[in-house]
């Protein structure tokens, strides 16, 4: 883009916080503006300007102190931002006209002051900045147009730009005034012989965000996406746009996720210009929206495709009409008409081109799902619209939100494509017994011999877990580390380790217990195989004993706290039991540094896992709202289960399984009289069948066992 104006005013900005390469990483607000004018035709320059802001938090970091040389008696008396703005464009306005000049392009040594620090501040204090703030030209940038041989644009500093064109240092002692007169001196020096460079490379901040659509046949590169999590559930593709503000976002590159039920799930993918912006996107993570902070991630091309791209021509119709603002409706009646919709908007909010701007979201099969998509030309008529939230329509009230292009895309895409997530193909070989638990858990036991470890930092892996468990690590059972993770694949914080005897579980539980993990401290407790498996079916285990899993386990008659499944077939495969799309991988064994003679293999959870339970992992482990993703965790090996299984003969095959052998189930009892004895129990269980040889399936718990647990006794039925 070419300059169309005569003068540069040589800008300069410092913050409260980072300045330099970090300026504006840290959300601290301006301290500080210098500029100066430059005639580029007359090649003379204007007056010096150094104006102290007062920021609204008055508060200066030792670095800000150290590198400005100001303290807080010195902005404590200053003008706020508003008020120096306005100082500004009074002041440039007066000179450019005085130089017979009509406009002015901003200098800078960075974008970093206009695009991390100036529009950012503005938007949030809801500042109108003056033009001349929307287009900039980097000394950096022209200069390696002048001098290739200098080096890349992002090495390049104002010292050595002076001294690879034979400059002097400026000897200016004040912060800000200093790099003001050595970027004249340098814009002076580019204009001179040999180089008589013109000012031609002007990059521009966009005024708004265009809204548009994307098609799924359109490449998008991976280095311009990025990830926002965190955003509150009600933010528009405005909201997010504004929050980047300063950044150029493509035209439709903002894309809402949805989750499972079609609800805003708190993340956001965008698509910026280049990668330049990108970059620049990812030093805003945990820059806050309101009152909530925001999470800013690397994301690719194919995600944004996923959620934004779309192919049905009737949305592109829909869409093509621009400077629309799209309006999403929920909850309509299965009957509604367009007629119907466009009553209960009413004349105060008409809808663009009537019943061509309003799009109703239907199955394949054309049956409606009581969503719609509506148009509106301006603000004031979606604003009134949305007055009408939660009003009734027929016998059904009616939700109103602010919506997206690539949210209607992603609405039609979810209820007009096949499902995401196939059905696996049922076994041609045998029918295989429900399983209540994944076949590849540890054998299912009371004896305490694992150990929980909780409030694990979630960027936690294997190698810091055997870190902090130190020497204990020897006595770590092969494949007997288990990282629980969430719903959405990510590590929950939980981990369960299977210890070689219940002695070596609570010495760990004793020695390790709140002992520091990367500045966290971390909770261990004693626990049993059977424990560990409820909790990783979904289950919880705290002071008062275990929860079963949120999930419908088939259950005996008359009914019991657990249940069991009859013994497998000693004939059973492993092809037969393990459909392939189960089968888990193991990663190669890593041997840890401080214990070369013992190695753990784990498995990454497998997206095919356990879809078809019903289990509601994240009530158990909550994490910040997220994309739908996996469900699974680190876990013993399925193969060598199976292989076991399948090696041994029939009884003990069914002594090695997790699964009891019939008849007999084993039922836990929770809460029972300290006084209790083995003819209370058997009374309780008067009228129901149990297998006489099996008294001694009553186990009393010790008196050491009763100091550290809730009374529990077992008994074979």
């Amino acid at each position: 883009m070419a300059s169309h104006s005569d003068t540069l005013v040589v800008f300069f900005g410092a913050t409260a916080g980072a300045n330099g390469g970090k300026l504006g990483s840290d959300e601290r607000e301006i301290i500080l503006l210098v500029w100066q004018i430059v005639d580029l035709h007359e090649k003379k320059v204007g007056k010096l300007h150094r104006c102290l802001v007062k920021p609204d938090t008055v508060e200066l970091t030792d670095q800000c102190k150290e590198e400005t040389g100001l303290s807080l008696d010195d902005i404590v008396t200053a003008e706020p931002l508003d008020k120096v703005l306005q100082q500004f464009h009074q002041s440039v306005s007066s000179e450019v006209k005085c130089l017979g000049r009509s406009s002015y392009t901003l200098c800078v040594n960075s974008p970093l002051v206009v695009r991390q620090v100036l529009h950012p501040e503005a938007s949030k204090k809801n500042l109108v900045l003056p033009e001349g703030f929307f287009s900039f030209v980097d000394v950096r940038k022209e200069f390696h147009r002048c001098c290739p041989d200098a080096g890349p644009v992002e090495k390049l500093t104002v010292s050595s730009m002076l001294e690879h064109v034979g400059l002097p240092a400026v000897s200016e002692q004040l912060t800000g005034v200093r790099e003001v007169k050595s970027l004249v001196q340098l814009t002076l020096c580019l204009l001179d012989e040999p180089y008589n460079h013109k000012f031609s490379c002007v990059e521009t901040v966009k005024y708004k965000f265009d809204s548009g659509t994307c098609s799924k046949a359109e490449p998008v590169d991976s280095e311009t996406v990025i990830r926002a999590r965190g955003l509150p559930w009600q933010s528009s593709d405005q909201d997010i746009a504004r929050f980047f503000k300063g950044l150029n976002i493509a035209k439709g590159g903002v894309a809402l996720c949805l989750n499972a039920q079609g609800r805003r799930n708190g993340e956001a993918l965008v698509r910026f210009i280049n990668s330049e912006h990108r970059d620049l996107a990812l030093e805003r993570h945990k820059h806050h929206m309101g009152s909530r902070y925001i999470e800013v991630y690397k994301a690719t091309g194919e995600e944004f495709l996923k959620i934004a791209g779309g192919t049905s021509n009737e949305v592109t119709q829909f869409l093509s009409k621009e400077n629309q603002v799209i309006i999403r409706m929920r909850g309509l009646p299965f009957t509604a008409t367009h007629q119907e919709v466009l009553s209960f908007l009413g004349p105060e909010s008409p809808v663009t081109d009537g019943a061509e701007g309003l799009l109703f979201v239907k199955y394949p099969d054309g049956r409606p799902t009581g969503d719609a998509f509506v148009l509106f030309s301006c603000e004031e008529y979606a604003q009134n619209a949305l007055k009408k939230h939660k009003q009734i329509l027929g016998k059904r009230y009616i939700e109103l939100f602010r919506s997206t292009a690539a949210e209607v895309q992603q609405v039609l895409n979810r209820y007009m494509s096949t499902p995401l997530i196939p059905t696996l193909p049922s076994s041609p070989i045998l029918s295989v017994p429900v399983l209540a638990t994944p076949p590849f858990l540890p054998t299912a036991s009371s004896t305490r011999d694992c150990v929980r470890l909780r409030g694990l930092p979630y960027a936690a892996g294997i190698e810091d877990i055997l870190e902090f468990m130190g020497e204990h690590t020897a006595d770590i059972k092969p494949h007997g580390v288990h990282m629980v993770l969430n719903q959405q694949g990510r590590p929950s914080g939980d981990a369960f380790i299977q210890m070689k005897s219940p002695d070596k579980a609570f010495m760990v539980a004793q020695k390790c217990h709140k002992k520091t993990m990367k500045d966290r401290y971390v909770e261990v407790f004693q626990c049993s195989t059977e424990e560990m498996s409820i909790v990783l079916m979904g289950g919880t285990l705290n002071r008062s004993g275990l929860s079963p899993p949120p999930c419908k386990l088939p259950c005996l008659s008359p009914p019991t706290a657990y249940t069991t499944f009859p013994t497998l077939p000693a004939s059973l495969s492993e092809v037969a039991l393990y459909q392939p799309p189960l089968l888990a991988a193991p990663r190669p064994p890593q041997t840890p540094a401080h214990s070369p003679a013992h190695t753990l293999a784990y498995y990454p959870p497998q997206p095919h896992l356990y879809m078809n339970m019903n289990m509601n992992y994240t009530a158990y482990y909550p994490s910040p709202p997220v994309s739908p993703s996996t469900v699974g965790y680190f876990a013993a090996p399925p193969g060598a289960v199976a292989a076991a299984v399948t090696a041994q003969p029939h009884h003990a095959a069914a002594a090695a399984s997790p699964v009891l052998p019939q008849p007999g189930a084993l039922v836990r009892m929770q809460g029972l009289p300290y006084n209790t004895g083995v003819k209370d129990i058997l009374s309780f269980f008067q009228g129901y069948q149990y297998a006489p040889d099996e008294y001694s399936g009553v186990v009393q718990m010790s008196e050491q066992a009763r100091s550290l647990i809730q009374p529990k006794e077992w008994l074979c039925l």
